[in-house]
């Protein structure tokens, strides 16, 4: 079997954006940017618990909606890397804007970014994994595997695809019936990859929690008739993600 490449980013790209997320930029930031150039860091230094964060299938880790979260869990006292799968970060360089694999094939992919931060571990940290949608599908894969080797805390799942819209008979959750590591989804009540009602009959195990946002869509925002915004509910999310880290 072929040994797998690293991800490759525009080294000038991750440079610029390390100036504003990374608030102290000291030596050791420094050596991470040189080796892990993919991946882009926010929150105190100091913080117990890390956050290891991939993005859905169709928007980079720069999105709005991945923005919002890694700074408003920052701000809670998390630190968040943020990384790219090959495919996304091959967009930035102009080149073809292939589909995503399946989730399948971006495991590895998760497990190498685990292995990159488990390098350079500060002392004490301890990692959780997870993402938006597709990003949280493929480190639910291998979650269960690194929890039990005691590389990671935990699973976060910032809306699950439980089964493609209008296809509720397509799960994706043989994995998770039987998945042993803690883990939160983030779901919203009303989304069309996996809505409350039908998630309630799934039979998940134990391991398994749940923060619902109600009337969310898959990007965990309500409609604008219930007068309520994201930015809103971002807040609560994050609370929850917090309290689960904490366990």
């Amino acid at each position: 079997m072929a040994k797998m490449r690293p991800w490759r980013l525009l080294a000038r790209f991750w440079q610029e954006k390390s100036k504003v997320v990374d608030e102290t930029g000291d030596a050791q930031d420094k050596m991470a940017r040189t080796s892990m150039a993919n991946f882009l860091s926010s929150g105190p230094h100091t913080a117990r618990n890390h956050i290891l964060l991939a993005h859905g299938a169709g928007a980079p880790i720069t999105s709005p909606f991945m923005e919002a979260v890694a700074g408003v869990l920052a701000t809670g006292g998390i630190r968040v890397h943020r990384f790219e799968f090959e495919y996304m970060s091959a967009r930035r360089t102009g080149g073809t804007r292939k589909p995503p694999p399946k989730a399948e094939l971006l495991a590895p992919y998760y497990r190498n970014a685990v292995q990159l931060w488990t390098e350079k571990r500060p002392p004490g940290a301890r990692l959780f994994i997870g993402g938006k949608s597709m990003g949280g599908r493929a480190a639910s894969l291998v979650a269960g595997d690194l929890h039990r080797a005691g590389t990671v805390g935990g699973l976060l799942c910032l809306g699950y695809p439980f089964h493609p819209p209008g296809k509720p008979d397509q799960l994706r959750t043989a994995h998770l019936l039987n998945l042993d590591c803690p883990a939160l989804i983030v779901q919203g009540t009303h989304d069309p990859f996996g809505t409350q009602a039908e998630i309630a009959s799934y039979a998940l195990p134990r391991s398994i929690s749940f923060h619902w946002v109600a009337q969310g869509n898959h990007d965990l925002t309500p409609p604008a008739r219930s007068g309520r915004s994201f930015n809103q509910e971002i807040k609560t999310i994050a609370a929850a993600i917090i309290q689960f880290a904490g366990r």
